[in-house]
């Protein structure tokens, strides 16, 4: 399941469930609608309701980094657990997450 929030300049994906390949299918369609529509400087991808990922998680990670610095923007990953934070940290994808431990999410 995935809701959106956008204000404009930022849009906020808040991803629930598992993501696996048909899921990251789905995501990726309904994201870059989004990303197409509004050319946000922020993509955040909120995964704390994402209770397993494979590696199709990754992929749609990377191809959102793709779309939103397409249009001039940056992405970021918050709230993802250990296992799933671990998996995109491997894929070399590090610098797009955020740890809610050290961060201020009130800025995002």
């Amino acid at each position: 399941m995935l809701k959106i929030y956008n204000d404009g300049r930022r849009i906020t994906a808040s991803i629930s469930g598992d993501i696996d390949h048909h899921a990251a299918r789905e995501l990726r369609v309904s994201i870059d609608e989004v990303i197409a529509s509004s050319r946000p400087e922020l993509l955040i991808i909120d995964m704390a309701e994402v209770g397993f990922m494979d590696s199709s998680g990754v992929g749609l990670i990377l191809g959102r980094l793709k779309a939103v610095k397409a249009v001039g923007g940056e992405l970021l990953v918050k709230n993802a657990k250990k296992e799933i934070a671990d998996m995109i940290r491997f894929s070399g994808l590090s610098y797009v997450i955020v740890n809610s431990e050290k961060r201020d999410y009130s800025t995002l």
